[in-house]
């Protein structure tokens, strides 16, 4: 895995206005050390749906894996509320979609801010574990660890993420993950969450706290069986993809 020879833009911001529905606007947030090119064939399916797409570049991301140990944690949800606030200027109805840490900042963008629903794959709300303990004295005498992304079933297939954990990093997500559990209670748009019974990366206590401390009314959770952490690209892709969808058309 690594960010070398990815297809042209996949690491950029990407948007398309929609067709038939472009009056409905979709944002799509990677995770921790992934790339939008996580987020691109979602972003396509709907786009060829006719809706409105946008799938950000998070500060730290797309680049080198360095300078994920330069940035703030407040930047990651800063650069979604912008998106989101392009979409609003020309959308009806607004959607965030989130993968892995991208549903850790899609949890704290609606909690500030008015939305008409929310779709997450394999969310991350909080680091289990004493490691996370240790992890300022880690970041002092370690920049890197090894990297816990393409976590995919599916053969051949890659996120375009970083091939090294940086450990700064993980120190601002932690305190992303902190600020937004602490603000589940804030999140009132419907909620639709997709969890992978076979994730290598994170536990299923992640989903299990959204969907206890979540102040969603309506919300609702989808068991794949046929992929890893990252299943916007993998085996369940079609259905996740299908059931969004089909969660967007009941709340537009």
């Amino acid at each position: 895995m690594a960010t070398d020879n990815a297809p042209a833009g996949w690491l950029e911001d990407y948007s398309q206005v929609g067709t038939t529905r472009k009056d409905i606007g979709i944002l799509l947030v990677h995770g921790f050390t992934g790339s939008p090119a996580s987020m691109r064939p979602w972003a396509h399916y709907f786009s060829e749906k006719g809706y409105t797409v946008r799938v950000p570049q998070l500060p730290g991301h797309g680049t080198k894996w360095q300078d994920l140990n330069t940035v703030s944690w407040e930047s990651w949800p800063a650069k979604a509320e912008k998106e989101l606030a392009a979409l609003k200027s020309m959308c009806k109805k607004v959607f965030i979609c989130g993968l892995s840490m991208g549903g850790g900042t899609t949890l704290n963008v609606a909690s500030k801010n008015e939305v008409d629903g929310i779709i997450l794959a394999n969310p991350m709300i909080h680091i289990p574990g004493v490691l996370i303990k240790f992890a300022p004295l880690i970041a002092m005498i370690q920049p890197g660890r090894a990297s816990v992304g393409d976590d995919i079933k599916k053969p051949g297939v890659t996120e375009w993420g970083y091939d090294v954990l940086p450990t700064k990093g993980v120190l601002q997500l932690n305190k992303l993950l902190k600020a937004t559990r602490a603000a589940l209670k804030n999140v009132k748009a419907p909620l639709l969450l997709f969890h992978s019974t076979d994730d290598h990366v994170l536990p299923v206590s992640n989903t299990e706290i959204i969907m206890s401390e979540v102040g969603s009314q309506e919300k609702s959770r989808v068991e794949l069986s046929n992929s890893y952490h990252v299943s916007t690209m993998d085996y369940d892709a079609p259905e996740i993809f299908s059931q969004s969808l089909a969660f967007i058309e009941a709340h537009s």
